[in-house]
């Protein structure tokens, strides 16, 4: 009897295969480039002995500026005419200023106005510099170019000259005030850099993502931008932070500066010229403590630009 129902085809069931998010892929591979960036540059930094070396120096600058009563009992702002110029004795390893004062002990309490200044005016100078340049790298247009002429006019103003005119009106001088000052002549460098790094990553093809899946761009550039953008200004950052503690020992080699009731060692320098003749240790040892701090942060700020930068690293 022939059958009524005819042979069906047959069929082959095909799970659909599970699409990752363009985003979620471009997020990782983003930050597993992160990732081999620092670590890599980690792996560079550890096999240089310079990197050792102006690390230990560092640390134990912040030591000596955090607890100096560690490194001496003598009090600083004690003098004793009957002392003046005198060499080392005991107790006494440096001798004494002109004034009275045991330089030993204002050497090492010297050391905490000159890295509060370098500190802090590091840290306002990279926060205006990263929010300006990366604001005006990332929309452009009329902000680019009212950002980009104003740092202009501040750029042309060195800023040791800048601070100068400043401080000679300011009436209350300290060290915050010393750093505002210093902060508002140097952030266009930071400002340019952390610009074209913003400009540069800005094309990458995650930002394309971001703008195709909805995620609104100021999202983007606070979560993906910006932190790919920072290599250049860490770089820049650690290298002026030596600068700044010369601009603050300048002022205060000066006299505008930090007051004269301050410890510092650009004033220790300042009051010591007169002395030079006949008493030179009394403005060497300031000198060489201002040196040897300056010379530990450009000696590390050159690592850290050999190590995060590719072609430092493919030439060495």
């Amino acid at each position: 009897m022939p059958s009524n129902t005819e042979p069906r085809s047959a069929t082959h069931y095909v799970a659909p295969i599970e699409e990752t998010p363009l985003l979620a892929v471009d997020q990782v591979n983003e930050d597993e480039k992160t990732r081999s960036l620092w670590t890599d540059a980690w792996e560079s930094m550890r096999r240089r002995p310079t990197f050792w070396i102006s690390s230990i120096l560092i640390l134990l600058i912040i030591v000596v500026a955090v607890a100096p009563g560690l490194f001496t009992h003598l009090d600083p702002r004690a003098a004793n005419l009957n002392d003046s110029n005198e060499g080392p004795r005991a107790g006494h390893l440096l001798g004494f200023t002109r004034q009275g004062y045991d330089v030993y002990a204002r050497v090492i309490w010297g050391a905490q106005n000159s890295l509060i200044v370098g500190l802090l005016a590091t840290v306002l100078v990279t926060i205006v510099g990263i929010v300006i340049g990366a604001l005006a790298g990332f929309y452009g247009g009329w902000l680019d170019t009212i950002v980009s002429r104003i740092g202009d006019v501040f750029f042309s103003i060195p800023t040791v000259l800048g601070a100068i005119v400043i401080m000679s009106v300011v009436p209350a001088r300290n060290a915050v005030t010393v750093s505002l000052v210093l902060a508002v002549f140097a952030w266009p460098q930071i400002a340019r850099i952390m610009r074209g790094a913003v400009l540069s990553a800005k094309q990458a093809d995650y930002v394309t993502a971001s703008a195709a899946l909805g995620v609104s761009r100021f999202t983007t550039l606070v979560r993906h931008v910006i932190p790919n953008s920072l290599a250049p200004v860490i770089v820049v950052a650690t290298v002026s932070l030596g600068t700044f503690i010369v601009a603050e020992a300048t002022l205060s080699f000066l006299g505008i500066g930090l007051p004269p009731s301050a410890l510092s060692w650009g004033l220790d320098i300042g009051a010591a010229q007169s002395s030079i003749r006949t008493s030179p240790s009394t403005i060497f040892w300031p000198s060489a403590a201002l040196s040897i701090t300056v010379l530990a942060f450009l000696l590390l700020g050159d690592v850290v630009r050999d190590a995060l930068d590719p072609k430092a690293r493919a030439r060495r």
